[in-house]
């Protein structure tokens, strides 16, 4: 049997720590794609936009035509910072 002793695979992965780095990395995206917004106002349509797409039970189940109604945007803006926010992340729609 070969091994390969090159320090990438000779070294254990600790599942808590490649868990902890892979959760900072989302999070990160995140806070960069909402950040990236021109207004404190914008992002907060974003951050709602993120629920949205991730948890839309913590907006209660709000439709992304009702928070573009509530924040002011047209139903195509709002959706497309929805494509935005899943392409940043790489989520599927």
């Amino acid at each position: 049997m070969k091994t390969n002793h090159d320090s990438f695979f000779a070294e254990p992965v600790d599942p808590k720590q490649e868990a902890r780095f892979l959760a900072l990395e989302v999070v990160c995206r995140l806070l960069v794609w909402m950040a990236e917004a021109a207004s404190l106002d914008e992002r907060g349509v974003r951050a709602t936009v993120a629920l949205y797409c991730v948890r839309p039970d913590l907006i209660n189940e709000a439709t992304l035509e009702e928070i573009g109604h509530v924040a002011g945007r047209t139903k195509q803006a709002v959706h497309q910072l929805a494509d935005s926010f899943r392409e940043t992340t790489g989520m599927a729609s």
